[in-house]
């Protein structure tokens, strides 16, 4: 990493219009302005709004900008003006280097042609010679993994293919500063690891903004972040956990629901709360905890087990506990029964999170994984409070020592 600044922006605005005919008549008035060279107003007209209003950031080569928010706010217009797709109303723009950008799925592919001949024009797009993308097209086919369809019109290409192949283009030019929009959203496992290990290799040379609703996306990658609502900016800075935290803050969560495989088991109810406690719905990282579930089980069976599974906001399972692997054998008297589980040192990263509980049959037969009789989906939330947000939704407390 180095001091060099690749881009730079200085309190860009841009703004839209709701009413197409009054967007046209606005448009017509600002270009009049610019031709007399009359002073432009930057206030709010009817029916105007900011999608983006005020950013500034700065980022160097070696460094990762991950740009998040809720649906918008305004992340993907702020893409396209540092792309010069949109001129900025207020501010300034300052970008230095070859630019790559990968902002649509068809990342400005020609349907018609195929994906040969789209390599080439992409790469003349970007400033390359005929020869250099020779040199490089073997590469950017490889990385595609698309050997067998490279001369197939885009056209019939899925949207996928697509993105494969305008990663490759992108991978391959070494940009100095690469703009990348939800494109790791589509492809295989192993092609987004491809993916991964690129930008890894690409941030010690680049420059780098990430738009992503994927926060283990975010988290993975990026050195920085810029939390927008609305246009405006609400978090910045290098704490790139806290930041993806106040993103989650937007969101309500996966609603309540349950699921009966058959009539013998019902669930009552289910409790959180400090071990030996009265229920709560937040703790402190490494606090004691307990469960508290309420319910009833049909007396023929004989062996019913039961899993508990805490989700994070991501509706990621982050950790489960079955009580089979516990030892533990529930009474088949088909009474209504209250089980209270124990756990030492709650380990989970500062967020909240969710409970969905299981109840399971013929636990000694499937080794605790049996037909499930009842399902309760996000049954009970809980907050976990900390100081320190890291980046994976477990972190462990540890004895470290020089040996």
């Amino acid at each position: 990493m180095t001091d060099e600044v690749l881009v730079k922006v200085e309190n860009v605005s841009k703004k839209f219009c709701r009413d197409l005919k009054q967007s046209l008549w606005y448009g017509v008035q600002d270009i009049g302005s610019e031709v007399v060279g009359r002073k432009y107003e930057h206030q709010l007209r009817e029916g105007e709004f900011w999608s983006v209003n005020d950013i500034s950031f700065e980022l160097r080569r070696g460094e990762c900008l991950g740009l998040i928010g809720p649906n918008g706010a305004g992340k993907s217009t702020l893409l396209k003006i540092l792309n010069g797709l949109f001129k900025p109303d207020k501010g300034r723009i300052e970008m230095r280097g070859r630019i790559c950008s990968l902002i649509e799925l068809s990342a400005g592919f020609n349907a018609i042609l195929t994906g040969r001949e789209n390599i080439y024009s992409r790469g003349s797009v970007l400033g390359f010679t005929k020869a250099e993308i020779d040199k490089k097209l073997d590469d950017i086919i490889q990385f595609s993994e698309l050997e067998d369809f490279i001369d197939t019109p885009v056209v019939n290409y899925s949207s996928g293919m697509k993105v494969r192949l305008g990663f490759a283009v992108a991978a391959q030019m070494e940009p100095d500063v690469l703009l990348l929009d939800e494109v790791l959203a589509v492809g295989d496992v192993g092609f987004r690891a491809k993916c991964f290990n690129t930008i890894y290799k690409m941030m010690q040379n680049a420059a780098v903004i990430l738009v992503s609703h994927s926060m283990p996306q975010i988290s993975r990658v990026c050195s920085d972040i810029l939390v927008m609502d609305h246009g405006q900016c609400v978090f910045q800075g290098k704490d790139v956990p806290r930041g993806i935290d106040q993103f989650y803050s937007y969101f309500q969560g996966e609603e309540e629901g349950i699921i009966t495989g058959s009539e013998q088991a019902v669930i009552h109810g289910i409790e959180f709360g400090s071990k030996g406690e009265k229920p709560i719905n937040s703790l402190n990282y490494l606090d004691d905890f307990s469960v508290y579930i309420d319910l009833s089980i049909a007396p023929e069976i004989h062996y019913p087990s039961l899993a508990i599974d805490i989700l994070n906001q991501e509706l990621q399972m982050v950790a489960q506990c079955y009580s089979y692997h516990n030892g533990f054998v529930l009474s088949d008297s088909g009474e209504r029964t209250k089980v209270e589980v124990n756990f030492d040192k709650l380990i989970l990263n500062p967020g909240t999170y969710s409970i969905t509980l299981t109840v399971m049959s013929d636990s000694t037969v499937t080794k605790g994984v049996g037909a499930v009789l009842c399902k309760h989906y996000n049954c009970k939330k809980f907050t976990v409070k900390g100081d320190f947000f890291c980046f994976a939704p477990v972190h462990f407390d540890a004895d470290w020592k020089v040996i």
